[in-house]
């Protein structure tokens, strides 16, 4: 693959984002009526290809069931405020009329609450008692702290999520979680992420997991490139991944891994160019927290934004015209890919002549960078 010379000592690969990519029309058209969006991950079978962000902004348990009646997958976060406070509409309320200079202290300190295991109980328990699919994210670090009490609880599907993770983490101080072993050893479906490069994926795939996120430091709330210097264009980052699914089926003798967009998906065009280069499904953190029915009233932050040393995220105002069912399937009031964003990728595979969210993976692509105009 070419490389560009950063300087003498020092070559880059060139990545790209989804505004440097644009989808092509193909010769055959169909009508969007006819256009299948669902996907199916193990046993479960989601009508439309998103999943909500496992954050505070997105998904409460009244939202995450909402979103589940509504075809989507919604992932709880289980070390948010609501595994840390009985209530925590007060807590909410308070983070969203923060000044945005006190903004990140005063939540480091909210959410040094500690985490209470009966709460993961009660949580999760009321989203099955409401029949929707149930499915809860824990940080890499807390899996091995927290994950007996979220499998007794009954969950469908677990998410181990954070900026990056690695099949093989090293430490010093702690030994650290056995990937393979665990998932081997764990009765449900796991979902793992984020994982940015085809190395990365391909060792995630391994170690049996039934998803990938693909994605880093790359959402609306996270300021991971300035904190860190990291970044990874996820047009790129998608079809690298893609690339790792295709390999690793052959390797594996059939298995099939999905592959989840997990950041910079903002619009709707952004989700089309997600599945175009090879995402199965998006998952939504800043698009859904927009909508006038989210938990953060017009804000939205990720758990990287009150780390306790060293903050990556930010609490940003998105404000809200759209309840969630309008984000998701309209009818769209402004031209700006925030509503409807499911009927636009409908409208996007039919005019492009493809009929389900697989077919979509092999559309043309160029690239075609955003110049505003």
């Amino acid at each position: 693959m070419t490389e560009i010379e950063i300087g003498r000592g020092k070559r880059g690969r060139r990545a790209y984002s989804f505004d440097d990519i644009a989808v092509v029309p193909s010769r055959r058209t169909r009508d969007p009526e006819e256009v299948s969006v669902s996907w199916q991950i193990d046993a479960y079978h989601f009508d439309i290809p998103v999943m909500a962000a496992p954050m505070d902004s997105v998904v409460s348990p009244e939202t995450a069931i909402a979103l589940g009646k509504l075809g989507a997958l919604p992932v709880l976060d289980l070390e948010g405020l609501w595994t840390r406070y009985d209530d925590p509409t007060q807590q909410l309320a308070e983070i969203a009329a923060l000044d945005d200079g006190a903004a990140t202290a005063r939540m480091q300190e909210i959410y040094a609450e500690p985490i209470k295991p009966e709460l993961i109980t009660e949580r999760l328990r009321q989203l099955r008692e409401a029949g929707v699919t149930v499915a809860g994210a824990l940080s890499p670090q807390r899996t091995q702290q927290h994950w007996k009490t979220v499998v007794e609880a009954g969950v469908d599907l677990f998410v181990i999520r954070g900026t990056t993770v690695s099949a093989e983490h090293v430490s010093g101080r702690a030994e650290p979680l056995n990937l393979k072993r665990f998932i081997y050893e764990l009765d449900v479906p796991v979902i793992v992420g984020g994982a940015a490069t085809y190395t990365a994926a391909l060792h995630l795939m391994r170690t049996g997991a039934a998803g990938v996120l693909v994605g880093f430091g790359g959402g609306a709330a996270h300021t991971t490139r300035t904190a860190l210097g990291i970044h990874a264009p996820m047009a790129s980052a998608v079809a690298d991944v893609a690339a790792a699914r295709r390999d690793y089926l052959d390797e594996s003798g059939g298995r099939y891994v999905h592959v989840i967009a997990d950041g910079g998906v903002g619009t709707s065009g952004d989700i089309v160019k997600a599945v175009a280069c090879g995402a199965d499904a998006v998952m939504l953190g800043a698009a859904l927290a927009r909508a006038t029915d989210a938990p953060g009233g017009g804000y939205h932050w990720g758990p990287e934004a009150h780390h306790q040393q060293l903050p990556r995220g930010e609490r940003i105002a998105l404000g809200g015209q759209a309840s969630l069912e309008e984000v998701l399937f309209g009818p769209g009031r402004q031209a700006d890919g925030a509503t409807n964003v499911i009927g636009a990728l409908k409208r996007a595979m039919a005019t492009t002549g493809y009929s389900d969210v697989k077919e979509f993976q092999r559309v043309e692509v160029v690239v075609s960078p955003y110049l505003g105009n």
